[in-house]
């Protein structure tokens, strides 16, 4: 086998004779750098790139993802924290509306007591009111004012609740006297017929005490009490007829004699003017008539006083 090589600037060539194991050797040395070449070129082509530096190392992003879900944590308990506080706020103020209608219902219950005018006074309405419009302050309310101002109006309330009490306390008392107090006619028609003191009796004409007065009225007219009270006897008894016997306190009692029927029952509790009985001419009478006694402690006192006096 030859070889020839030619040379570049002169022209001239040699050629250099080879033999077949010299031939075979040149050919394997150009295989083998023809495999060399190719495995470095896949070698470097296999070769991962480093991953660029932007700047931020991979600590400081790990840092800053440990901080994000930090923060997201807070955040979900930061909600959590403010739906329950809504929730709170919420319950306190529906028992807040609770005792606010109680407060209303109160208030006019004291209108009709005090006998006030129902239009100066109406818990039905909502309270009338206005103003120029201001331009807005600053933004909503925060949680913590809502929870005070909440707080404020809590404490008003429980103010006013005491204050409307103690004022229905004296009211009903007040009123409870006022039905108590033993004054006016125990008949809505009629005309005394016989005073309270000495008389000539009806029947005997001898001079007799009289422990009350005769009012004399139409038969089966209106027997009415002169006080409120509690009902200790209704029935028959001797010399009065048919009679009611009413317990206003404080010792203090008031008789009914010689109705025609009785309207109430013992152990009743009658009002001032409620009526009681119907007039009568039964016992020791002449004719339809009421006789009314006024007792305290077990004495009789004269009804014209208590007739007399200006119902409170």
């Amino acid at each position: 086998m030859n070889i020839i090589f030619v040379s570049k600037s002169g022209g001239q060539s040699r050629s250099v004779r080879l033999n077949l194991l010299s031939a075979f050797s040149v050919l394997l040395l150009l295989a083998a750098l023809v495999a060399g070449a190719g495995w470095g070129g896949y070698r470097l082509g296999a070769v991962v790139p480093e991953p660029v530096n932007y700047g931020a190392s991979p600590s400081l992003v790990n840092s800053w993802a440990a901080r994000l879900s930090e923060q997201e944590t807070s955040l979900r308990e930061v909600r959590q924290i403010t739906g329950q506080q809504v929730d709170a706020l919420t319950l306190r103020l529906g028992q807040m509306q609770g005792r606010v209608l109680r407060l209303d219902a109160l208030g006019q219950r004291l209108v009709e007591s005090a006998r006030l005018d129902n239009g100066e006074f109406n818990f039905d309405q909502t309270p009338a009111v206005g103003g120029p419009e201001q331009p807005a302050i600053g933004e909503s309310f925060t949680t913590p004012e809502l929870t005070a101002m909440i707080d404020q109006l809590d404490a008003r309330i429980s103010d006013r609740e005491q204050q409307l009490r103690l004022l229905d306390q004296l009211l009903s008392r007040a009123r409870i006297e006022d039905e108590r107090f033993v004054a006016g006619r125990p008949i809505t028609w009629g005309w005394l017929s016989s005073r309270y003191g000495y008389r000539s009796d009806p029947f005997t004409g001898k001079r007799t005490w009289h422990d009350g007065v005769d009012l004399a009225g139409k038969d089966g007219s209106d027997i009415i009490a002169v006080a409120a009270g509690v009902v200790t006897f209704a029935g028959d008894r001797y010399g009065y007829g048919n009679l009611v016997e009413i317990d206003h306190g404080d010792g203090l009692v008031t008789r009914y004699g010689h109705c025609k029927s009785i309207k109430v029952s013992v152990g009743d509790v009658v009002q001032k003017a409620q009526v009681v009985a119907l007039m009568g001419s039964t016992g020791r009478s002449t004719g339809p008539h009421v006789h009314f006694e006024v007792r305290r402690n077990g004495k009789s006192q004269n009804p014209e006083d208590y007739i007399q006096r200006a119902s409170r």
